[in-house]
């Protein structure tokens, strides 16, 4: 469980949330906290503080199709670049398939991780995935509309990097070699009810679908489909297009990363 050390260091880096420019703020930030959630290896939180005012939180939820070879290593320069600009940023861990996670363990992870992080904050809280975890970052989004999920604190924002967003079509394409259906499971229609971002629109958060039209391994029609969706709904949702394939998005430097920091600078 979250130690009570954990949950006030996470308040007060929240308390004064406040409007920074844009670009790198404040000092050297210092080295991440990290906060378990869970008695798995899998389940914990890296929590980069800034130095200084945080604009707020963003969790930052790692890609990989969901399995378990591919972890947290890869949102740490995210979390690094983005304390950097004033955010306080929390890297999160979570079960995978192949090490205990697919539905609903993996869905259980980032709600507990949230919960973790952002129980106390009066700022925006916003999910920022990549791949598979775009996928989780707009599924948090609206997941507190499902009774599993009901008690955590509720997400204000969703900033989805090349994410799986409809995961009837990643299955019937086979995306990742069949990654969607081993996320999924054998539950059937229940998978798709809770965990599929398509199924949940409209969300009553702004969404935003990073997405490259060059990505050879999450179709730009993943967030095409989504962002036509949830604006026919009624929802706030933007498609923002960039260059880059799959991977941009995620390196810090490259004029997708850029775009992503827009958006977060628009909150």
């Amino acid at each position: 469980m979250l130690a009570a050390a954990g949950v006030a260091g996470v308040s007060a880096a929240l308390a004064g949330c406040a409007e920074e420019p844009s670009g790198r703020v404040g000092g050297v930030p210092s080295e991440p906290e990290r906060i378990t959630y869970g008695d798995d290896p899998s389940q914990w939180v890296d929590l980069h503080v800034p130095d200084g005012a945080s604009r707020g939180l963003v969790v930052v939820i790692h890609g990989g199709f969901w399995r378990a070879q591919y972890g947290a290593e890869y949102g740490a320069p995210l979390a690094e670049d983005l304390v950097g600009r004033g955010w306080t940023a929390a890297n999160v861990e979570y079960r995978r398939v192949g090490n205990g996670g697919g539905f609903p363990a993996t869905l259980d992870d980032v709600h507990a991780a949230i919960g973790a992080v952002a129980a106390d904050v009066d700022g925006p809280v916003v999910t920022l995935g990549h791949s598979a975890g775009g996928h989780l970052a707009a599924w948090a989004g609206g997941r507190t509309r499902l009774e599993r999920w009901a008690d955590g604190p509720r997400v204000t924002h969703v900033v989805s990097q090349a994410g799986v967003l409809d995961l009837r079509a990643a299955v019937a394409e086979r995306l990742g070699d069949g990654a969607a259906l081993a996320f999924l499971g054998d539950a059937g229609e229940t998978a798709y009810d809770q965990a599929d971002p398509l199924g949940q629109v409209p969300l009553d958060v702004p969404v935003w679908a990073v997405h490259a039209r060059d990505d050879d391994t999450v179709p730009f029609r993943q967030a095409e489909a989504y962002v036509d969706a949830a604006t026919a709904a009624g929802a706030e949702a933007t498609l923002v297009e960039v260059t880059g394939g799959h991977f941009e998005v995620v390196e810090p430097g490259s004029d997708a990363w850029a775009a992503c920091v827009e958006v977060l600078d628009s909150v």
